[in-house]
């Protein structure tokens, strides 16, 4: 899994906008297991994230990055990979 440095450097590549580790980490301490079983909180959350991204998402890239998310097993550690997959 890529470190958090890269993926904000991606992110800001991509993006051309800048996120801080300390937003990443603050956002990522709200998040439970129960955030990422949960559809309707998945999809805040992906929501939050894009907009830290200043990406804007239609409703069928936020359905796939929620299917991709629990298919994937990601746990509330692991946030880090929501951000890689916005900037794809």
């Amino acid at each position: 899994m890529a470190s958090t440095k890269d993926v904000l450097k991606a992110v800001k590549n991509k993006t051309g906008k800048s996120i801080s580790e300390s937003s990443i980490k603050k956002l990522a301490s709200g998040v439970t297991a129960n955030t990422l079983k949960n559809e309707a909180q998945l999809r805040k959350l992906v929501r939050q994230v894009a907009k830290m991204a200043g990406v804007s998402l239609s409703d069928s890239a936020v359905s796939d990055i929620v299917r991709t998310v629990k298919n994937s097993n990601i746990t509330g550690g692991q946030l880090e990979r929501l951000v890689k997959m916005l900037h794809k």
